[in-house]
C-alpha cells in the first residue's frame, strides 16, 4: 500500500496561490480580441486589441472606470475638463493618488461637448468612451464620424438617464472592455440588491407617497429649475412617490415658476447643487462638510416661496451632490431618496454604510465629503 504524506500547510497555501494565479491567467488569456460589444446606443462597436489609449468624452465617466480599474488614469490617452471644472475638489482627490492625471491632455475645453478634433488627432488613441448626451447632439455626432474616420472605434455609455436599468449594464459593458469584469459583475450585483430592496418594498406598500419638488442648483433670485421624470427625477417614483413636476415639464426638468410651487405646495424640497456654491449658494459634494452643506441648504429655503410651502414648514428639507446624474454611485442617491420619502419602510437603510462599502470594496479613489444632507428639524 502506497506511503500517504500530508503536504505541509505552507506548501499548500502557496500551491493553492499558484493555482490561483493560473486559473486567472487562463481566463485572462481566453478574452478574444478583436471585440464586438453592444454599447449603450445600441450600436455594435468593434475593438482591435486590448484599449491602452483611452478617450474620455466625459470627465465623470472616470469615476465608473475607477470603481472597476486599480489605476484608471492608465488608461487614458485624453479626456474631458467638464469633472475638474464642475467639481475641482473630487478632480484633486483623484490627481493626488494618481499624480499623472495632471498630465492627461485635455480634449475639449471643459463642456463636454466641445470637442477638439486637432488635439484628438494628436493622441494616437485606440478607443474613445463617450457619453450618451453627448452623441444625442449634432457636434457629438460630428465627433463620432470623426473618431470612426480615424480608426478609433467609440463607445456610447449611459449613467445619465434610464439609470436604474442601464446603470449595472453599463459597469458590465465597461469590465468587459477592460478586462474587469469579476470586479464589474460584483459591483453590478451589489447596486442591484440595493435597488430590488427598494423596489421590493415600495411593491408591497405602493403608498401614496408625499409629493416631492426637486430643485437644481437654488437661488434666491429665481424659482424654480425643477425636476422632471427622467435622470434623478426617476428616484423620486422609485419610491411610490409623486414629483410635483410630472405632467407639467419635459421629462429632464424645466422651470416651475413660484405661483405652481405654492399651489402644489409639496411635502417634500429636494435641492441639488455641487461644491463651492459655483452655480448655486448651496455647497454640497466632495469635500464639503455637512456643517457648510447644512448652512447653506438652510439658506437655500430661506425665501417667501419656499418658506409657505408644507416641506420646509414641516421640516423635510433636504440636499444632494448633482453629478450623481452622471455617474454609477447613484445607487447612493437611491438609498438617500427612500430614507427621506418613505421613512416608515427604511429606516434600516444606511445610504453613509452603502458608500462606506463602495469605497472598501470598489473605488480606487475613496469618496468623501456630505454628498446628501438634511436639515434638522
Amino acid at each position: 500500500m502506497p506511503l500517504v504524506r500530508q503536504i505541509p500547510s505552507a506548501v499548500a497555501k502557496t500551491l493553492a496561490s499558484l493555482l490561483m494565479v493560473l486559473v486567472a491567467f487562463a481566463a485572462r488569456a481566453e478574452t478574444q480580441w478583436p471585440m464586438t460589444v453592444t454599447d449603450s446606443a445600441g450600436r455594435q462597436v468593434t475593438i482591435k486589441s486590448r484599449p491602452q489609449a483611452v478617450l474620455l468624452g466625459s470627465g465623470f465617466n472616470l469615476i465608473a472606470l475607477s470603481l472597476i480599474h486599480p489605476d484608471p488614469v492608465s488608461l487614458l490617452a485624453g479626456w474631458s475638463g467638464d469633472m475638474k471644472g464642475d467639481n475641482p475638489e473630487i478632480y484633486e482627490s483623484f490627481r493626488r493618488k494618481f499624480p499623472k492625471l495632471a498630465d492627461v491632455p485635455l480634449i475639449d475645453d471643459g463642456t463636454g461637448p466641445g470637442l477638439s478634433f486637432e488635439t484628438i488627432l494628436t493622441l494616437k488613441a485606440d478607443l474613445a468612451l463617450l457619453a450618451n448626451w453627448q452623441v444625442d447632439t449634432e457636434a457629438g455626432q460630428r465627433a463620432v464620424d470623426y473618431l470612426s474616420g480615424i480608426g478609433v472605434p467609440v463607445v456610447v455609455v449611459n449613467f445619465n438617464d434610464d439609470v436604474l436599468t442601464r446603470t449595472p449594464d453599463t459597469i458590465r459593458l465597461l469590465g468587459k472592455i477592460f478586462e474587469q469584469e469579476k470586479k464589474a459583475e460584483e459591483f453590478a450585483r451589489f447596486y442591484e440588491e440595493r435597488l430590488a430592496r427598494i423596489r421590493d418594498r415600495v411593491a408591497k406598500h405602493p403608498g401614496p407617497g408625499p409629493t416631492v419638488l426637486m430643485e437644481a442648483f437654488p437661488g434666491a433670485d429665481r424659482c424654480c429649475w425643477a425636476y422632471g421624470i427622467g435622470g434623478l427625477g426617476e428616484f423620486i417614483s422609485l419610491t411610490g412617490s409623486r414629483n410635483i413636476a410630472e405632467g407639467k415639464l419635459p421629462r429632464p426638468g424645466g422651470m416651475m415658476n413660484a405661483e405652481a410651487v405654492m399651489a402644489e405646495n409639496p411635502d417634500v424640497y429636494i435641492a441639488t447643487s455641487s461644491p463651492g456654491g459655483k452655480y448655486s449658494g448651496l455647497s454640497i459634494g466632495p469635500g464639503v462638510s455637512a456643517e457648510e452643506a447644512e448652512q447653506t441648504l438652510s439658506e437655500a429655503v430661506d425665501t417667501p416661496v419656499m418658506a409657505s410651502i408644507a416641506a420646509v414648514r414641516n421640516g423635510r428639507v433636504h440636499g444632494l451632490w448633482n453629478f450623481f446624474n452622471a455617474i454609477p454611485l447613484n445607487i447612493v442617491a437611491a438609498e438617500a431618496f427612500a430614507v427621506w420619502l418613505r421613512p416608515d419602510l427604511f429606516a434600516d437603510v444606511d445610504p453613509a454604510r452603502t458608500l462606506a462599502e463602495i469605497n472598501e470594496r470598489f473605488a480606487a479613489v475613496p469618496f468623501e465629503g456630505a454628498y446628501w444632507i438634511s436639515l434638522k428639524k
